[in-house]
């Protein structure tokens, strides 16, 4: 899948945004094991674990353009991982240049300890793009609360009219939940992308007394914090970085589906942005489909499972897996591919959504003002009470759709609510924007926690 994704000149810009498939590319996950030897050897270098002088040869050789990415795959296939061809073909340039230093090469680590630090680096580089992405998304949600305080709309639940919501209430809503994801993922990067380096059983013993500081060096060079031990089998950080993203997923496919929902020929009353050639069809000229949309909810359907695989993963043998580690290899890379074009498509969505407010406010009268029967309802239960309110109200409800007739003209025709609410008092009842109770206030809640610095 990671090939797939990232390798994938047809498929690829589809499914993942164009800034992660170079983060996942093979090129670039080379050379992430080549900086992690690097930090290794200048780190040992630096205590004098190895000559002075090996550290600057040794990291002079990590350059990922001098290394056939296809042979490194097809020898990992026998040897069980790529970083044991890698550090072989790594040897053998640093000997062209100085043999002894050559000697020193991967000096006390293990494969694990190259590919797990490694995965670490890409994943924080794929954390900082989603939250570059993430950023925009949140800016077009709240700039749209904004514009959008005052148009009124159908709130929709079970899939059918409920009560009128301000549109801007519910692009608050979208702007809190993905300003919540970007700071899940900040604090994730901080806490859980952390150092991987323990040696073949976690206990550093090849490095004798100078284990700790090589670590505290290495940490250092690749700006990683280095952790309490060695978590060569104990996967937790990782499970909670795809749970972040699983649940980011989710907030995406979230708005996704309200988007296609109100772009619906029958509802047409927000767009994706349009654009020559965007969202047509190969037969029918006049389609307009939802195609940012329909990828993050592709993507949306991808993740979970994706995720199960790495909490799958979370169970390894004793100190070091067989089988649950390697699921990880090409998971993590497909996961953060994924997430990356269902924030890509649904910044897009924030930064260019057509709304039609005529057709919003059209759209709350198609049931003949049947949308403001809980506010008649709420009126009238504080002069008769709650349940005879609410027993009439729903009998001129089933009345007014029966005879396609207005509510408003039902209820003024009823002697029974007429003597508790007057002419003036029942249109004012009808009034999407005067039933919206503490809308402005939630709305001004959800901008502020977008804020850095904010709730």
């Amino acid at each position: 899948m990671t090939d797939f994704l990232a390798g994938s000149a047809l498929y690829g810009p589809l499914f993942a945004a164009a800034n992660m498939r170079a983060v996942c590319a093979d090129t670039a996950r080379i050379q992430r094991m080549l900086d992690t030897e690097a930090a290794l050897a200048r780190a040992e270098a630096a205590v004098g674990v190895i000559p002075s002088g090996a550290g600057a040869v040794i990291s002079a050789a990590c350059r990922a353009e001098r290394y056939d990415g296809a042979a490194l795959g097809e020898a990992a296939t026998a040897a069980g991982n790529v970083v044991i061809p890698l550090v072989r073909a790594l040897t053998a340039e640093v000997a062209k240049t100085d043999a002894l230093a050559a000697r020193y090469v991967h000096w006390g680590a293990t494969s694990q300890d190259i590919i797990d630090t490694a995965l670490v680096l890409e994943l924080r580089a794929g954390l900082d793009l989603l939250g570059v992405d993430l950023q925009s998304a949140v800016t077009g949600f709240v700039a749209l609360a904004e514009k959008h305080r005052a148009t009124p709309m159908a709130g929709r639940t079970w899939l059918q009219h409920a009560v009128p919501i301000p549109l801007g209430l519910k692009c608050a809503g979208y702007a809190g939940a993905l300003r919540r994801a970007q700071v899940r993922l900040a604090e994730l990067r901080a806490h859980a992308l952390v150092l991987q380096f323990g040696g073949a059983a976690g206990t550093l013993a090849a490095l004798g007394s100078a284990g700790l500081a090589v670590s505290e060096r290495m940490g250092a060079e690749l700006g990683l914090t280095v952790p309490e031990a060695p978590w060569h089998a104990q996967r937790d950080r990782l499970a909670e970085v795809a749970g972040s993203l699983a649940v980011l997923a989710g907030s995406c496919g979230k708005v996704a589906r309200d988007i296609t929902l109100l772009m619906q020929t029958e509802i047409a009353e927000a767009f994706e942005p349009a654009a020559p050639g965007r969202g047509g069809s190969s037969t029918m000229p006049q389609k307009r489909n939802p195609v940012a949309a329909t990828m993050a909810l592709a993507a949306a359907t991808i993740v979970p499972n994706l995720v199960a695989t790495l909490f799958s993963a979370q169970v390894g043998e004793h100190e070091r897996a067989t089988g649950a580690w390697q699921a990880e290899w090409s998971t993590f890379p497909a996961l953060l591919l994924v997430v990356s074009g269902a924030v890509r498509a649904i910044a897009e969505i924030a930064e260019g959504l057509d709304v039609d407010a005529e057709r919003m406010r059209a759209n709350l009268d198609i049931t003949h003002g049947q949308i403001m029967a809980e506010a008649v309802m709420i009126a009238l239960a504080a002069k008769i009470g709650r349940q005879d309110a609410h027993h009439l109200i729903e009998a001129a409800s089933r009345t007014a759709a029966a005879e396609c007739r207005p509510l408003h003209d039902v209820l003024a025709s009823n002697p029974k609510i007429a003597q508790h609410l007057d002419p003036a008092e029942l249109s004012r009842l009808f009034d999407p924007l005067a039933y919206q109770g503490a809308s402005q206030t939630f709305i001004d809640r959800l901008i502020a926690t977008t804020n850095p610095g904010g709730p």
